[in-house]
């Protein structure tokens, strides 16, 4: 009789284990994460960093969505319209005016959980907040560098980029590398291109924090920029077919058909996985107002409409946490927000990269907060849509400013 009941008490707890956990598995938060990407190296990276979520909070789970760079933005407002948000929002400072309406201020959170904010830079901080209120976290954040082919300045005997490089000594070196079919370098817009204005001393925004796109620094920039292809002719044409024209550079830079071009340090995880040549990096050259670059970064918020804001915080916290900023920063996709996880872009993504410390530490000190208008989208798109046609000469740069400043202020 002993025995027996023994072995039904036995019997008991393994089925009260088998409906614990049954239950503990009904119970599991699914929450939903927009992210753009753009390659199969982002996504394996993304889902990594969403499984750490479940490491830490088995009752939560984090399902990865993912769009194009493009597509994200024009998905986003979208979502939003239709009532279908995901829990998780990925939002980018230059787009934070634009977008930050969509989610939840952070302040309450970060107040009610002493959350130390201070572990971050401050002005990815800064750019992740609208009217004063935080609303996301960062993971990532930096300055646009020049990337470059090392094998091939060694092997045409081209001085290589380093700190204090002037905007000669780059039309030289483009010059230079440019010869059968190959360019000495890309003219990708926006981005790229208001780095290089900022660092000819234009200003691309109002007093007022509007575009500004056609005073005469702003015309004068974007004329030197343009004649890199249309007059120096050391830049390719890209084709006016939607396809965003800092990844054709990427493509081409990787595929070993550009020797340099504008890009920040999270894309080196793309950059490696893809050259099969040794990769430099240098500060962008010093110009009229020196080697001036902007900064900029992305992190991860709550979206208004979420249903589980209190497990997306939590999921929030673990993806721009510390195990994340390792391996992300590890793995070259971030150069981490995180400042004590900087170290690891540096001694393992950048490790073999030509230059990546000294190249680093000398746009960091020059960079400017990449500050933007709430339709910088816009700007962005258009920028897009219709540059192709200046760098193709088929119409004068200035002209192409005045009908980007016209659309994106109508």
């Amino acid at each position: 009789m002993t025995k027996t009941l023994r072995l039904l008490s036995a019997m008991l707890l393994v089925a009260g284990s088998f409906l614990a956990h049954g239950a503990a598995c009904a119970e599991q938060v699914k929450l939903t994460w927009f992210m753009w990407s753009g390659s199969t190296a982002d996504v394996e990276a993304w889902q990594h960093v969403a499984s750490l979520v479940t490491e830490k909070y088995p009752d939560i789970a984090v399902e990865f969505q993912t769009a194009s760079w493009m597509d994200y933005w024009t998905k986003l407002p979208a979502l939003a319209a239709a009532g279908q948000l995901p829990d998780i929002i990925s939002l980018q400072s230059m787009r934070a005016p634009g977008f930050a309406d969509l989610m939840l201020p952070l302040d309450a959170r970060i107040k009610a959980d002493n959350f130390d904010i201070r572990a971050f830079d401050p002005s990815i901080i800064q750019g992740l907040q609208k009217n004063g209120h935080q609303f996301a976290l960062p993971y990532d954040f930096g300055p646009w560098v020049m990337f470059y082919n090392y094998d091939w300045f060694t092997k045409a005997g081209v001085a290589l980029p380093r700190p204090g490089w002037t905007a000669d000594d780059f039309v030289r070196a483009a010059k230079a590398l440019t010869h059968d079919g190959k360019f000495g370098t890309a003219v990708p817009v926006p981005d790229a291109f208001m780095a290089f204005a900022t660092s000819s001393g234009a200003h691309f925004l109002n007093d007022q924090g509007q575009p500004d796109l056609t005073n005469p620094g702003m015309k004068a920039a974007f004329a030197n920029y343009v004649a890199l292809a249309t007059t120096e002719k050391v830049a390719p044409v890209y084709p006016s077919s939607g396809t965003i024209s800092s990844l054709i550079a990427n493509g081409r830079f990787t595929a070993g058909d550009i020797a340099m071009y504008v890009d920040g340090p999270w894309q080196l995880l793309n950059i490696r996985k893809k050259a099969s040549f040794k990769v430099g990096v240098a500060p962008l050259p010093v110009r009229q107002a020196g080697s001036i670059t902007l900064s900029a970064g992305s992190g991860f918020g709550i979206a208004i409409t979420s249903r589980h804001p209190e497990q997306a915080w939590k999921a929030i916290q673990v993806l721009t946490g510390p195990d994340a900023e390792r391996f992300l920063a590890s793995a070259g996709r971030a150069f981490a927000a995180r400042t004590a996880y900087q170290v690891y872009w540096y001694d393992t993504a950048a490790k073999d990269v030509e230059g990546a410390h000294e190249a680093l530490s000398a746009a960091l000190k020059n960079a400017r907060p990449y500050v933007t208008s709430p339709n910088w989208n816009t700007v962005a798109s258009l920028f897009e849509q219709y540059a192709p046609v200046a760098f193709a000469g088929s119409q004068p740069p200035d002209k192409l400013l005045e009908t980007i400043q016209s659309l994106a202020t109508q």
